[in-house]
């Protein structure tokens, strides 16, 4: 729907997660025999969730235990686990810095050169402890350790920034990434993001894309979007783009999934991401809050640490159970954040959604009043959908 903003600019609503609401039909299906399992770059997993690249959400052992319950985590392969052969002092000090002395710490923190001895390091170790070496980095880096990382055995390469284009204009004499030239040369999956629109997505696939994320500020601990004004809402964004996943695939024959990026708490949240177009979503603070994982409690953006413009912050997000715990369950929460999986099975199961595909098709509404509608005591009392 478009809207006149004043006399020069016609606008288009845009709506977000919490704006909508999944409507059942006519029929249910049993949760136990919803199948959640997805492919990305020919690798199957169980549960369609990605943990994000972040310090403070995966590490080496936490991407090998995120593999053996059947999700995925991803390596961030510009932060401290390869710029540090032992990264719990700089752990120590970024969870223990007081606020405001954070941003200069974490720009003094990454200011350490990447080291590529560690990149090897960490993709062996993950491999050898039997994990999917799933890495990311952002397009300087696919320029720079493109082949280190293929040589080194990587499953998986993500490439991310705040916005991924194929068509990049930079300063005379400097090198942009060829996004088409890396997915056909560097011989494992290239994963591509972010983006928001439906023509940014089929440039990406078509350039050769194993997947596409989309997303633009809506992560817990990003700042991109007060920084910068740039983003839309993420239903409307993973509409869009899976538009163009089924447009690509009628046009290739290839299908391409779309992984939901930021902005995603609850399993409630998962499951409409899902019911908007996306196969898989990626999530940092549900993870954060995992006893194994790195930040001990804390979360904090990938682009936090900039040097010119910090776009991130860290925030407190507690250590609230075990990872198997947040991905499988048993809930010890009552707000949504632990056993995503069987809220997952559970929602497809009401909506009569036996596989993802199935869920990609329900009826979606808008429903702005979806999360405060007779929640009064809870809101009151902080508790359930209240806090």
């Amino acid at each position: 729907m478009n809207i006149q903003l004043g006399r020069s600019k016609i606008v288009r609503r845009a709506y977000g997660i919490d704006e909508i609401a999944l409507a059942p039909g006519g029929r249910t299906v049993d949760p136990e025999i919803a199948n959640t399992s997805w492919q990305l770059g020919g690798i199957n997993r169980e549960i369609p969730i990605i943990a994000s690249a972040m310090d403070g959400v995966v590490d080496v052992g936490m991407a090998v235990s995120l593999s053996k319950l059947g999700a995925l985590g991803v390596l961030n392969l510009e932060g401290i686990q390869t710029r540090y052969e032992d990264t719990n002092p700089i752990l120590d000090q970024i969870t223990n810095v007081g606020n405001e002395s954070f941003v200069p710490l974490m720009q003094k923190v990454y200011s350490q050169p990447i080291k590529q001895k560690l990149i090897e390091q960490r993709i062996k170790e993950i491999k050898d402890q039997g994990g999917i070496a799933a890495v990311s980095g952002t397009p300087i880096a696919a320029i720079r350790y493109a082949e280190t990382i293929a040589k080194a055995g990587a499953d998986l390469f993500f490439v991310q920034a705040t916005v991924v284009s194929t068509e990049h204009i930079g300063p005379e004499g400097r090198e942009s990434l060829d996004l088409e030239g890396l997915c056909k040369d560097i011989g494992i999956p290239v994963v591509i993001g972010n983006c928001v629109t439906y023509e940014v997505a089929l440039q990406l696939m078509r350039a050769g894309a194993a997947g596409v994320m989309v997303g633009i500020g809506p992560g817990a601990a990003c700042t991109s979007r007060g920084v910068l004004g740039v983003g839309v809402p993420q239903a409307s964004a993973i509409a869009d783009c899976s538009a163009a996943r089924t447009d690509y695939q009628e046009e290739s024959g290839r299908y391409v999934p779309v992984i939901a990026d930021g902005g995603i708490v609850t399993g409630g949240d998962i499951c409409k991401c899902i019911a908007c177009g996306a196969d898989a979503v990626m999530i940092g603070s549900p993870i954060a809050r995992a006893q194994e994982a790195p930040g001990r409690g804390f979360h904090w953006g990938m682009a936090t640490p900039s040097p010119i413009l910090p776009r991130g912050t860290r925030i407190k997000v507690g250590s609230t159970g075990s990872l198997e715990c947040i991905l499988k369950g048993p809930a010890r929460l009552d707000d949504g954040t632990h056993n995503l999986l069987g809220a997952l099975k559970t929602s497809m199961g009401t909506l009569g959604a036996r596989t993802i595909k199935e869920m990609q098709q329900v009826e979606v509404v808008v429903a702005p009043s979806l999360l405060t509608e007779g929640k009064v005591y809870q809101k009151a009392q902080q508790l359930g959908m209240g806090k």
